[in-house]
């Protein structure tokens, strides 16, 4: 696909369209609890939070580093991919990330018990290998995740993405797929569970892998630099970020430097361009009742937004 869908859809001008909550720390990973709150990460902050449906914030726990990706588990627990940290920049009424922190001590794949806070490192190593920069996650719905590591970028240097499975009980982590030379973002699973999607930031490309097992995916030969195949190559200065999935299939990715969520069909077709007021809509979940609800940050403006949506999302493994 090498164009995009040139009138798209302004989000502040959606019908019901509504800011739910402001003067968050770079919020990313949204998930809806039971209770009807959204849990999310404040990633310079260090912590994650929950919001009520009134805007309420409360701090469900504080594990510091980059809490980035979320997810709730069957358990009830929360399942954190911990970058490690940024560098900051702010100024203008915009906060973005910049490089690795001085104190920066590796990534993890973190546990968290919200009724307590109390947090659980599970993984910060796979073969030998210290994880870099855990960015996101999805549940398989068979005990484990499928997870990114974006890695991270110094002055001179970056480390390769990767794509990794862990169980979910801290036994068994698996990398599936590496390099992801521009850094593995926003992950997802198609509804029935064969197709792993998988964003790469840098390039604003989109891939497919075919799973076989946990922690194993078909491979494509050779020019593919990690055995997935190309779903879609965006066109211009777009770098991508989280994704969701809806029930149809269809995969809504956060589409930065645009400040756009595209939507694109199994096949790679764009099928929607949601354009936000702000350069980086990092992520988006979907809920209420029909899941026709989706929650997007709005990251370096610190806002969570609420509109409907189209089409309902899929539910989610837990």
């Amino acid at each position: 696909m090498t164009t995009m869908n040139p009138a798209g859809r302004d989000a502040m001008a959606v019908t019901g369209a509504r800011v739910l909550a402001e003067g968050l720390r770079f919020p990313e990973g949204p998930v809806v609890l039971p209770d009807g709150r959204l849990a999310l990460v404040e990633i310079a902050a260090g912590r994650v939070t929950a919001v009520g449906a009134d805007g309420t914030k409360s701090v469900i726990a504080t594990p510091g580093g980059g809490p980035n990706g979320l997810a709730r588990g069957p358990d009830g627990m929360l399942y954190l991919c911990n970058n490690g940290g940024f560098e900051w920049i702010e100024g203008g009424g915009v906060l973005r990330p910049h490089g690795q922190p001085p104190d920066y001590a590796g990534g993890r794949i973190e546990r968290i018990d919200p009724a307590s806070g109390a947090v659980t490192r599970l993984y910060d190593a796979c073969d030998g290998r210290p994880l870099r920069g855990p960015n996101d996650l999805v549940l398989d719905g068979q005990g484990g995740m499928w997870f990114t590591d974006l890695g991270k970028v110094r002055a001179r240097d970056r480390d390769h993405g990767s794509v990794l499975w862990a169980a979910l009980d801290g036994s068994r982590i698996v990398e599936a797929a590496h390099p992801v030379p521009g850094g593995a973002n926003g992950i997802g699973l198609s509804p029935d569970g064969r197709t792993l999607y998988v964003a790469e930031t840098e390039t604003g490309r989109l891939w497919a892998f075919d799973i076989l097992g946990p922690g194993s995916l078909r491979k494509d030969p050779w020019p593919s630099p990690h055995g997935g195949r190309l779903l879609l190559q965006t066109p211009g200065f777009r770098r991508l970020d989280s994704l969701a999935v809806t029930a149809a299939g269809n995969i809504c990715v956060a589409t930065l430097v645009e400040g756009e969520i595209t939507t694109v069909s199994p096949d790679g077709e764009v099928l929607d361009v949601l354009r936000c007021d702000e350069r980086m809509p990092t992520n988006i979940c979907f809920g209420g009742e029909d899941r026709r609800t989706a929650y997007v940050t709005l990251s370096s403006t610190g806002r969570l937004l609420a509109l409907p949506w189209p089409e309902p999302g899929l539910a989610l493994a837990g």
